[in-house]
């Protein structure tokens, strides 16, 4: 799950990019209603077949995240050099872990009822449990997604975070030229492609456990090459973004219409489609601007850890036909995520990311010797 999209270093970038956030809390959204599809009871046929692709929204944080962390921290760490990681990963541990770690306390504890009632669920394994607490289960420690099942995705981007810095040291994407820049997405997103078709698998989110470090790992990547680009063009907006746009369109006509593998077709899209949104963020009149979608990108991570362990609890306590939930009933359990992504984000997810952030926790340096006694 990306970060708020604002600069946090001297890359000359002033304030948020709120049409980002914003795309982030509907992105998060499909992902809600892509686990309650099959449950809500004369859901609409085109409702359905565009909530069963809101897996995909994954691949937009990927994308999105590599563009923010870019965006963030590639100057800092250029300028600082090894010294400087350190810094860096505790403000990402500190964005992404505590949450973690608290949703997991929740999955903790309904598993232990269900055991104290006499139930068991493959959904919550403690063995791997350890795994999941250091947020490595998605790094080919786990065979299936478990505990919280998105959780997944967070895995993947620690894995990404700590290869970042060697990213930043290695590649300073503003002495490439922008054509080899936009060579250098098409090749990232054509290897995942590739990677994908050689195993026999034609769907993103096929095989995450297996699959989905590498699907992250090389999205990300991608988000930061795109993040170089809009830097470049941001002053002279109008005709890259009318080509993104158009690019999208033309993906989203290939995918809908059969003639694209979704595993080419949807990153690519999503890719041109970021950097469309970023182009056009801050600009008059953009929808995406408003403060309530804003505040729904803001509040978007906890929703995304949150959803999936709410969803398995009100079906728990409120739903006899998991087949057949009423719009009344689902309407309560997405006003639950709702009130519980604000509560969640307000006392939890800020708090203990400031607290965190505010640790020194620079190496200990001891004292200076006492000064020698002239008598020895």
């Amino acid at each position: 799950m990306a970060p708020p999209a604002q600069a946090e270093d001297g890359s000359g970038v002033k304030g948020e990019l709120r049409a980002l956030t914003s795309a982030r809390g509907i992105a998060a959204w499909l992902v809600v209603f892509f686990h309650i599809r099959r449950s809500i009871d004369g859901l609409p046929d085109v409702a359905m077949a565009v909530f069963q692709k809101g897996y995909l929204a994954v691949d937009f944080f990927f994308l999105l995240s590599g563009f923010v962390i870019w965006l963030s921290y590639s100057e800092r760490l250029r300028a600082g050099g090894l010294a400087e990681v350190p810094a860096f990963l505790k403000r990402r541990i500190a964005r992404i872990w505590p949450l973690h770690l608290f949703m997991l306390g929740f999955a903790m504890l309904m598993a232990l009822a269900m055991l104290a009632t006499g139930r068991h669920s493959d959904a919550f394994p403690f063995a791997e449990l350890p795994f999941h607490i250091a947020l490595v289960q998605n790094w080919g420690l786990a065979y299936s997604l478990t505990w919280n099942d998105p959780a997944w995705s967070i895995s993947c981007e620690l894995a990404a975070y700590l290869l970042f810095p060697l990213l930043a040291l290695a590649i300073d994407w503003r002495r490439v030229p922008s054509a080899a820049i936009l060579v250098a997405i098409c090749a990232l997103l054509l290897l995942l492609h590739t990677v994908f078709v050689e195993r026999g698998l034609w769907q993103l989110g096929q095989e995450i456990s297996r699959m989905g470090l590498i699907r992250c790992v090389l999205e990300f990547a991608c988000g930061t090459a795109i993040c170089a680009l809009w830097l470049r063009w941001r002053d002279h907006w109008q005709l890259p973004a009318v080509a993104s746009a158009i690019v999208t369109l033309a993906m989203l006509v290939g995918w809908t219409t059969g003639m694209l593998a979704e595993t080419l077709v949807v990153p690519v899209g999503f890719a041109a489609l970021l950097l469309a949104l970023a182009l056009s963020a801050g600009r008059r009149g953009n929808p995406l601007e408003t403060a309530p979608l804003h505040y729904l990108g803001e509040i978007s991570y906890a929703t995304y850890l949150s959803h999936y362990l709410l969803w398995y609890a009100f079906k728990l306590a409120f739903v006899s036909d998991v087949h057949a939930v009423s719009w009344p009933l689902v309407a309560l359990y997405l006003t639950i995520v709702l009130a519980a992504s604000v509560a969640l984000y307000h006392l939890v997810e800020r708090p203990t990311q400031h607290w965190i952030n505010a640790l020194n926790l620079r190496p200990f340096r001891p004292l200076p010797p006492a000064p020698r006694s002239p008598h020895g």
